[in-house]
């Protein structure tokens, strides 16, 4: 990670802050981008009161050219590009038969098409010795959930977009992979668990390692992607879910 600039988009919370926060440790020059732009530059002055380099901007990522000027944001402060994180996204559990469609479309837009519009914008940006791209999928991608439909179908068309974009930008050095976590101790996952759209007991039952994840384990599973350790890893979807998907016994 030494010296590499990286984009955290969905930056300021959760995974990203706990991402963004790791690579900076390892080196990084980071550039918080969040939707929020108060608390992404409250968490790059975090990472640089611990030593590092960071600054923070606002991004919507639904927005094209808002990720195009987070992605300028980086080579107009650091002089270079060379990899991207992308963090962001909501949950909204519903029933499939009273979805509206605008929450449907929301999710969609945030998930799906955020995904491509930072990838692209990134990816412009890098020079001719490449870089990585890491996107946060989920467990979802593969396992259908009851009452999450748009969640489900997006996550599932970020793993095949993580697929697409590796073989087509191969030939331009850059790497795409994701990371697929199940339930990560989150505020979201918390604000889920008070809504009672999560029972967590039985989530940690139904895991074999018996826990939620940690922001520090999708982490280190982004660390290790955007790293030369895995320069010969891309199309790869990485699931960081204790076992979930593995376990088919009831």
């Amino acid at each position: 990670m030494q010296e590499k600039v990286i984009v955290v988009f969905g930056g300021a919370g959760g995974i990203g802050a706990e991402t963004g926060a790791r690579l900076a440790s390892e080196g990084a020059r980071i550039v918080i981008a969040d939707l929020n732009g108060a608390p992404a530059q409250a968490h790059a002055a975090d990472i640089v009161a611990g030593g590092g380099q960071a600054i923070g901007v606002a991004c919507d990522i639904t927005n094209p050219e808002s990720c195009e000027q987070a992605a300028q944001a980086a080579v107009e402060r650091f002089g270079q590009l060379d990899g991207m994180v992308n963090c962001a996204g909501i949950s909204k559990p519903h029933d499939s038969l009273s979805l509206p469609p605008t929450d449907w479309a929301r999710m969609v837009d945030v998930q799906l098409n955020g995904a491509f519009y930072s990838a692209q914008a990134c990816a412009k940006r890098m020079g001719t010795a490449g870089g990585g791209i890491v996107f946060i999928t989920s467990t979802n991608a593969e396992a259908a959930f009851p009452r999450r439909a748009a969640y489900c179908a997006a996550k599932a068309g970020v793993a095949m977009l993580t697929k697409v974009l590796a073989i087509e930008w191969a030939e331009r050095r850059i790497r795409v992979n994701a990371v697929g976590p199940a339930y990560v101790a989150t505020e979201m996952t918390q604000r889920n668990i008070a809504a009672g759209n999560v029972n967590e007991e039985q989530v940690k039952a139904r895991i074999p390692l018996g826990r939620l994840a940690q922001p520090a384990d999708v982490a280190d599973a982004v660390s290790f992607l955007l790293s030369e350790r895995a320069g010969f890893v891309t199309g790869h979807s990485l699931y960081v879910d204790g076992g979930w998907l593995a376990y088919g016994y009831f």
